[in-house]
């Protein structure tokens, strides 16, 4: 038990409603929770038995607890969420997920409206419809609306400035209204189609193209009535695709499942009764929460940032303690009624029969990813001859074209898998082009420097993406900067530079070592060592691309943005201030005769050129 005087404290407790914050002995935030009863929540703590090892483990730590007293149980929700926001204990089940969700906006103050994909403020005149799951279901959507309606998507910028149509309407996904290849009045029409399905209300479009399918044809328009009838026969296959009928509103389904100490939240987004996607969370489970507990704490995470849209209805497969206070203190987010239910029948029973199969079915898949991480874990310890499971690993490589733009790149594995928010790049400078040893020489000192000086953890092993000179390096700088305690272990490429082929090379010693390939710890190498190489060449090409498009006559010293810009009215591109000699330079306004030379050497590199 901790040395926090529990019995003290909760005599001088109120049992009113409001939020309690637990500290560690350094001071630091361990938990925040809400209650209905201070005294009654507080105390459950401290009983004598029925307690979670993981509660246990947090009640060991306790050193004080801070109160803050509420007026009702939706303001101490309220501010519960706000400093967890603020904070993140680390008892807490926090979710990381905190990103605008996209719709698909339709302008309104164009001619010829246009359809795109928005996320952000909705601030320009027009329709949005969603919100939809991913960026990934706006372009499936987009994708299908482009083939049967033929709205324009294209940029205002592109629309305006076209002379003949453009390949989309070559492949028929545009009416080509940028060069008054359809009519605003047919135009129009399309987009009211367009606006009517997004809306939901694909029945009634259905019934409009009919008959609109029936005018044409009774007056002979039968090119125009095969279109009808073409959207028509989309739209029904869509229809018989969503599998899920007789349903109507707007609501998101949640289903917690809780197995192997983990969690998996699946939620179902529905929106004028179709599903428009799914995601998936795994929030991490700090105290051997229960289904409704996962829940309790995921879902004012979850609605309570200002980003996130609130449906009407929220249906959920265990309805979790004080879901009423939740429910009062959505309907003030969103201006209007929400409500949380459990209880459901016909489709929406359907929906979260279908949302609770999904997480069962993830969270199997993720556990057996985690078996096999350890499984890969455990075979890495034996064949490096490790005392302890290591917990967190590093591995580090260079990338170049030539030696131009080089990058190196540093990417972090634990036991979870990819820590990608450690994940590092440093932009090499100052080295002899192609120095490999020195651009690892200088990544790593950069590196470990910073983790020397507290900013992070040091690993218990290091990668190195190559053979005895690079693990060298690697070694002699760990040892200018004192580290130890890390192992270090090369992964050179095999003659044949195939995968399974790898040697590793002890920095201890300089051992070498080939593991077969169907070992698992190869295969945790191999996943690790490909992840940096990955990381290194998508930054080694940003780099290389931003500098290539970069102007030649920047950072010529003495010319800045007006003579640059008069050297370029002059000569027409930076090609032809290149192909320029001094006596050509000094003839514009402003560049002197040393300037000019100045100009020319930068960008020839050479000496004086003769007039």
């Amino acid at each position: 038990m901790s040395g926090f005087d529990q019995e003290s404290f909760l005599k001088q407790l109120t049992t009113r409603p409001g939020v309690y914050q637990m500290y560690d002995a350094e001071g630091k935030l361990l938990y925040v929770g809400k209650a209905r009863n201070l005294r009654a929540r507080v105390s459950s703590y401290f009983r004598a038995s029925g307690l979670t090892t993981k509660t246990m483990a947090l009640v060991a730590k306790i050193a004080d607890i801070q109160v803050t007293v509420t007026s009702t149980e939706v303001d101490a929700l309220l501010l519960e969420h706000n400093l967890i926001k603020s904070h993140r204990p680390p008892y807490n089940i926090l979710l990381r997920d905190d990103k605008s969700y996209p719709y698909i906006f339709l302008s309104t103050e164009d001619e010829f409206p246009r359809l795109s994909l928005h996320r952000g403020a909705k601030r320009r005149k027009g329709t949005y419809f969603g919100p939809y799951p991913s960026a990934s279901a706006v372009r499936e959507s987009l994708h299908f609306l482009q083939k049967v309606f033929r709205v324009r998507q294209c940029e205002d910028s592109f629309f305006r400035n076209r002379s003949r149509p453009c390949l989309q309407h070559q492949i028929d996904r545009c009416t080509a209204p940028c060069v008054g290849l359809v009519s605003a009045e047919d135009y129009a029409e399309q987009v009211q189609h367009t606006a009517l399905f997004l809306g939901g209300k694909s029945q009634e479009l259905m019934v409009r193209l009919a008959d609109d399918m029936e005018q044409a044809a009774a007056a002979l328009e039968y090119e125009k009535a095969a279109v009808y009838r073409d959207q028509l026969s989309q739209l029904q296959h869509v229809q018989a695709s969503q599998g899920i009928e007789g349903a109507s509103g707007e609501l998101d389904i949640l289903a917690a499942v809780v197995e192997g100490g983990r969690a998996c939240v699946q939620v179902l987004f529905v929106r004028n009764a179709q599903v428009l996607g799914s995601k998936t969370y795994y929030p991490p489970l700090k105290l051997d929460e229960s289904i409704d507990e996962v829940l309790a704490a995921f879902l004012p995470q979850f609605y309570l940032a200002a980003a996130r849209p609130i449906p009407g209805e929220i249906i959920v497969n265990e309805l979790p303690d004080g879901s009423d206070s939740l429910a009062r203190a959505l309907t003030t987010q969103a201006g209007r009624k929400v409500a949380i239910r459990s209880r459901v029948r016909d489709a929406r029973a359907r929906w979260l029969q279908l949302a609770q199969q999904t997480a069962e079915t993830n969270l199997r898949s993720h556990l057996a990813g985690r078996q096999s991480t350890l499984e890969r874990l455990q075979a890495l310890q034996a064949q490096l001859g490790l005392s302890r499971l290591p917990e967190r690993m590093e591995c580090f490589d260079i990338s170049h074209s030539s030696g131009e733009a080089t990058v190196a790149s540093c990417v972090v594995f634990d036991q979870n898998g990819p820590r990608k928010s450690d994940y590092r790049r440093f932009n090499i400078d100052g080295i002899t082009a192609g120095d490999d040893y020195a651009a690892m020489q200088q990544a790593l000192e950069r590196r470990y420097k910073r983790l020397q000086a507290g900013e992070g953890s040091l690993p218990d092993i290091l990668f190195i993406d190559g053979g005895k000179g690079q693990v060298a390096q690697a070694m002699s700088v760990l040892a200018d900067l004192q580290l130890s305690g890390i192992e270090v272990v090369g992964v050179a490429k095999g003659v044949t530079r195939k995968a399974g082929f790898e040697t590793l090379v002890r920095g201890q010693g300089g051992a070498e070592q080939q593991l077969r390939g169907d070992n698992p710890a190869l295969h945790l190498i191999q996943a690790i060592r490909d992840e940096a190489h990955r990381f290194a060449i998508t930054g080694h090409r940003a780099r290389r691309d931003k500098t290539r498009t970069q102007s030649s006559l920047e950072g010529i010293p003495g010319i800045g943005a007006k003579r640059r810009r008069e050297l370029l009215r002059h000569f027409g591109s930076a090609a032809g201030v290149s192909n320029a000699n001094v006596a050509e330079l000094k003839k514009i306004s402003g560049i002197s005769a040393t300037l000019a030379q100045q100009i020319y050497d930068h960008l020839h590199g050479s000496g004086p050129l003769e007039e």
